[in-house]
C-alpha cells in the first residue's frame, strides 16, 4: 500500500505544472529600467529627508560609502536609467562603465586627499566628510605606494581619463580652447589680466617714452653725420619695394589668390553614436533559414552572422551541385517564414564562397557621421578627398576617394536619403580641406537643402537656384577646365596633384579642387536638357585630371534624365530605395535597389567593385550642419565669390552636346538662313538641314529665331511655316542699313544739318551726297541678291517635291 501511495503522489505532482515566467526581453528590460529609476529617485529624496525611515538608511549608507560624493550618486543612477531607456540614441558601451568606475575611485580619492587632514582621515568617515570609505581605501593604497604628491597627480590623471571614457570625448574637447573648462576659466583669466595691466601701466608708459626719445636721438645723429649705413638702408628699402611690385604683378594673374586659412573642425560639432541595432533571435532565424531551404531540396551549412546597422546577414554554404539561381528565387518564401520583408539574397558574397541572406533588423541603428569621421580608416587616410558613406552589413566603415570615382551619381525615390547623403559628403570634405584646397559650386533648384551653406568661404558663388545661372556655371567650368589643361601642358604636368606639389613654378599658384554639386538634376534636364547634358558630359569626360568633379542627384531615375552618355561617364553610383526593378537597372544596370528599406539604405558601386555593396548611409542632422556652418563663418573671413561663374559666357562646345547651337540669339547662320528662306518662299527644318548640313535641333532653333524677328509665321500642324516678308520687302530692309526703322521713318533717323560738315550738305549735280551713297549701296545689294537667286532657283523644284513628301507623312 505504501508503494502505491508513493507512486500516486509522484503521478499527482507530475501532472501539476508550475507557472513559467518566460517574459519577452523587452519586458524584462522595461522592468529593470523602472527599478533603476525608482531607486535613483528614492536616493535623491533621501538626501533631503523626504523618503521616511528607508531614506534615512539610504542617506547614512551613501554617506559612509561616498562621503561628500553622495550628492553625485542619485543623479548618476537616474542618468543610467535614462540611457537604458534611450538605448537607440545613446548606446552605453563597456568603456563607459569603466569610465564610471574610474570616476568614482579618482573623485572620492581626491576628496579625501585634498580636503581632509591626514590625521583625520579615519575620523572623517563618521562625520560624512571627505570621500567616505571608498575615498579612504583609495588614499591609503596610493599614499602607501607613491606618497602624497604622486598620488595627487595620478588621481587627477585618472579623473581626466574617466571623463574621456564616460562621455566619449577627446582631450581637446575637455580642456581645449572651446571646452567647458576654458569657458569657466576665461572670465577669471580676463579679470586677472585687467588687474595686472592696471598695475603695470606706469612702467609701460615710462618705457615707451624712453624708446621714443632714443629713436629721435638716433635719427638726428644719422641726419647730421650722413652715415653710409643710412644710404644702404635706403637702397635696401628701394629693392624691397621693387620686389613687392614684381610680386604684385605676378599675383594679379592668379585667379585663385586667397587669404583664407583652414578651419580645423572639432568632432564635438557632430552628435555621438546614436543607437544600437537589435537583430532578434539569431539562432532561431538561422535554423528557420536552414529548414526552409531543406524543404525545397537545398541542403546547406550555416556560416557566420554579421549584424549591421540596418540588416543582419546570415551566411551559408550550399552543398556541391546546387545552383545559386535556386536559392535567389526563394526570397519571398524566406520572407514569409521569417516574417520579415523585404529580404535580399546576395549570391555569392564578393570575395567569399558563401551566400548571404540579408534580413531587416527589428530595431535599426542610425549611423552618425561622427562614427565615420572618427574611425581609424578616416584618420589614416591617404589624401583629403575621402567622402564618408556609412557602414556596410558587417558594421565596417566605408570611405571612398572622390579622385578615383571621379564623378558620382546619386538617385533614388523621394525621402530615401539623397539629400542627407549629399550633406554627409559635403561635411566630410569640409572636415578635411580649407578654401585654398577645395571649392564648391552648389546647385539646388528646390531652394531648401543647400542654401544653408551660403556664407562659407569654400563656395565659388552663392548656391545657384536658377537654370540659366546653372548653364553659365557649367560653361565657366568648361572654360576653367580648358585653362587648366593649357597650364598643365605648358609646365609639363599630367594632373593637378603633380602641379600642386610644385605650384611655385606656375604663375597661377596652387589650384584648388572644384566639386560641382547638383541636388536635383531632373528639374534642370526638363528646362534645358541639351545644355545641361552637354556640359555634364564634357566635364565628366575630361575634367578628372584638372581636379573638377561632379556629384549629381535626382529623384527621377528615368532614361530621359539619367541618359546613356551620362551613365557611361559616371561609373560611381549610389542607388537608394526605388519603386521598381526598372529604376534599379536604370541607375545600377542591375536589380536590388527595389528591395532596400529606405532612410539611408543604399547600394554603392564603382568601376573597382564587381557587385554593388549595401551600405547604411551616414546621418547628419540639420542642427549639426548649422553648427558646423556657423563655426566656419565665425572662424573665417568674408567669402570672396567669383562673379564670373554665373555670368553669361561663351564656350567652344563639342558637336552634338549643345552649349553652342542655342547659345544666344546671334547664331552665325541666321543671316544666311534668312536670305535662303525669303528667296525660296518656304520655311521648314528639313530644308535648312539640307541647305546647311546641320542637325534638326539647330534648324528648328533658327526657325524660332526667324519667327521672333517676324520673318516667318508660327507652326501650323504638319504644314510648312508661312513666310511673312516678300523679296521686295527684304530688299528694302537691306537698303535701310542697320537702323532697322521702316522706310517712312527713315527721315527721322537722319542727322540734322548742323551736325554735318558744310561740304557734305552741298548739292552735287542735282543730287545730295546721301542719295548718291544710298544708290551705290542699293546696286551692290541688288547684284548680290541676283547672284543668290541664280544659284538657288535651279534647286527649288527638287526641294519642294521633297518637302511635300516629308509633310505628307
Amino acid at each position: 500500500m505504501g508503494r502505491r501511495r508513493g507512486k500516486y503522489k509522484k503521478r499527482l505532482f507530475n501532472n501539476v505544472s508550475l507557472p513559467k515566467f518566460d517574459l519577452d526581453p523587452d519586458i524584462k528590460k522595461g522592468i529593470f529600467i523602472v527599478f533603476i529609476l525608482a531607486f535613483g529617485a528614492t536616493s535623491l529624496l533621501s538626501l533631503f529627508d523626504l523618503a521616511g525611515q528607508m531614506g534615512v538608511y539610504l542617506n547614512q549608507g551613501m554617506m559612509l560609502i561616498f562621503g561628500w560624493g553622495k550628492w553625485l550618486f542619485p543623479p548618476t543612477i537616474l542618468a543610467l536609467g535614462f540611457l537604458f531607456y534611450n538605448e537607440e540614441r545613446h548606446w552605453v558601451k563597456g568603456a563607459n562603465y569603466l569610465g564610471l568606475f574610474l570616476f568614482a575611485i579618482s573623485f572620492n580619492g581626491l576628496l579625501h586627499l585634498l580636503f581632509i587632514n591626514q590625521a583625520l582621515w579615519h575620523l572623517a568617515i563618521d562625520d560624512g566628510t571627505g570621500g567616505g570609505y571608498l575615498g579612504l581605501i583609495v588614499v591609503l593604497c596610493f599614499t602607501k605606494i607613491m606618497g602624497f604628491w604622486a598620488s595627487l597627480v595620478v588621481l587627477a590623471c585618472l579623473l581626466i581619463i574617466s571623463l574621456m571614457l564616460m562621455f566619449n570625448a577627446t582631450l581637446q574637447s575637455l580642456i581645449g580652447s572651446n571646452s567647458w573648462f576654458a569657458k569657466i576659466i576665461y572670465p577669471i583669466n580676463f579679470l586677472f589680466n585687467k588687474i595686472f595691466q592696471r598695475s603695470n601701466n606706469n612702467y609701460v608708459n615710462e618705457k615707451e617714452e624712453n624708446e621714443s626719445i632714443a629713436e629721435t636721438e638716433e635719427n638726428l645723429i644719422i641726419a647730421e653725420t650722413g652715415d653710409s649705413s643710412f644710404k644702404s638702408h635706403k637702397i635696401k628699402t628701394a629693392v624691397a619695394l621693387f620686389a613687392e611690385e614684381a610680386v604684385d604683378k605676378i599675383e594679379e594673374n592668379n585667379n585663385w589668390k586667397s587669404s583664407h586659412k583652414k578651419v580645423d573642425l572639432p568632432l564635438d560639432l557632430l552628435n555621438a553614436q546614436i543607437g544600437k541595432p537589435t537583430s532578434g533571435d539569431i539562432k532561431n532565424n538561422s535554423l528557420i533559414i536552414q529548414k526552409s531551404l531543406e524543404n525545397f531540396g537545398i541542403s546547406c551549412e550555416m556560416g557566420d552572422v554579421n549584424i549591421g546597422p540596418t540588416v543582419t546577414q546570415y551566411t551559408l554554404r550550399p552543398a556541391d551541385g546546387i545552383k545559386l539561381t535556386r536559392i535567389t528565387t526563394l526570397s519571398n518564401d524566406l520572407a514569409m517564414t521569417l516574417a520579415a520583408h523585404p529580404i535580399r539574397i546576395e549570391a555569392p558574397i564578393p570575395g567569399k564562397s558563401l551566400v548571404g541572406i540579408e534580413v531587416p533588423n527589428q530595431i535599426k541603428a542610425i549611423v552618425g557621421l561622427r562614427e565615420v569621421l572618427s574611425s581609424e580608416m578616416f584618420i589614416k587616410r591617404k589624401n583629403n578627398l575621402m567622402i564618408g558613406l556609412g557602414k556596410d552589413v558587417s558594421g565596417k566603415v566605408w570611405l571612398d576617394d572622390i579622385c578615383k570615382m571621379p564623378h558620382l551619381l546619386v538617385a533614388g525615390a523621394t525621402n530615401s536619403g539623397k539629400s542627407v547623403c549629399l550633406n554627409s559628403i559635403i561635411i566630410s570634405l569640409l572636415y578635411q580641406n580649407g578654401p585654398d584646397d577645395l571649392r564648391f559650386i552648389m546647385v539646388d533648384p528646390k531652394r531648401v537643402e543647400l542654401p544653408v551653406y551660403n556664407g562659407i568661404p569654400h563656395l565659388l558663388t552663392p548656391v545657384i537656384t536658377e537654370v540659366s545661372k546653372t548653364i553659365n556655371a557649367l560653361k565657366w567650368c568648361l572654360n576653367e577646365m580648358d585653362r587648366r589643361f593649357e597650364l598643365l601642358a605648358r609646365l609639363g604636368k599630367r594632373n593637378i596633384e603633380s602641379y600642386n606639389n610644385n605650384h611655385q613654378q606656375g604663375e597661377d599658384g596652387k589650384l584648388p579642387y572644384i566639386i560641382f554639386i547638383i541636388d536635383e538634376l531632373a528639374d534642370l534636364m526638363v528646362a534645358a536638357s541639351r545644355d545641361i547634358e552637354g556640359g555634364i558630359i564634357r566635364l565628366a569626360q575630361m575634367s578628372r585630371a584638372v581636379g573638377i568633379h561632379l556629384i549629381l542627384a535626382t529623384q527621377r531615375p528615368s532614361v530621359n534624365i539619367i541618359t546613356g552618355l551620362i551613365k557611361a561617364n559616371m561609373p560611381a553610383r549610389i542607388a537608394f530605395s526605388v519603386a521598381s526593378g526598372v529604376d534599379s537597372r536604370t541607375i545600377l544596370d542591375s536589380l536590388g535597389a527595389e528591395k532596400l528599406l529606405g532612410r539611408g539604405d543604399m547600394l554603392f558601386t564603382t568601376a573597382e567593385i564587381s557587385k554593388p555593396r549595401r551600405i547604411q548611409g551616414a546621418f547628419v542632422s540639420d542642427n549639426e550642419i548649422k553648427r558646423i556652418v556657423n563655426y566656419i563663418k565665425e572662424k573665417s573671413d568674408e567669402p570672396d565669390y567669383i562673379e564670373e561663374v554665373i555670368e553669361k559666357q561663351k564656350v567652344n562646345g563639342v558637336a552634338g552636346v549643345g552649349l553652342n547651337d542655342n547659345d544666344s540669339n546671334d547664331d552665325n547662320l541666321l543671316p544666311e538662313a534668312k536670305e535662303v528662306i525669303i528667296n525660296s518662299g518656304k520655311a521648314s527644318a528639313s530644308y535648312l538641314q539640307r541647305r546647311f548640313s546641320i542637325g534638326y535641333a539647330r534648324a528648328a532653333r533658327l526657325l524660332d529665331l526667324l519667327e521672333q524677328e517676324g520673318i516667318i509665321g508660327p507652326t501650323n500642324g504638319s504644314k510648312p511655316r508661312k513666310v511673312l516678308i516678300s523679296q521686295d520687302q527684304y530688299d528694302r530692309m537691306i537698303n535701310q542699313g542697320v537702323s532697322g526703322m521702316p522706310l517712312h521713318k527713315q527721315e527721322e533717323m537722319e542727322a540734322p544739318d548742323e551736325y554735318l560738315p558744310e561740304d557734305k550738305t552741298e548739292e552735287v549735280e542735282g543730287e545730295s551726297f546721301d542719295e548718291m551713297e544710298i544708290e551705290e549701296n542699293n546696286s551692290e545689294e541688288i547684284n548680290k541678291i541676283d547672284n543668290l537667286k541664280n544659284k538657288k532657283l535651279s534647286q527649288n523644284q527638287d526641294d519642294e517635291e521633297d518637302d511635300g513628301k516629308y509633310f505628307s507623312r
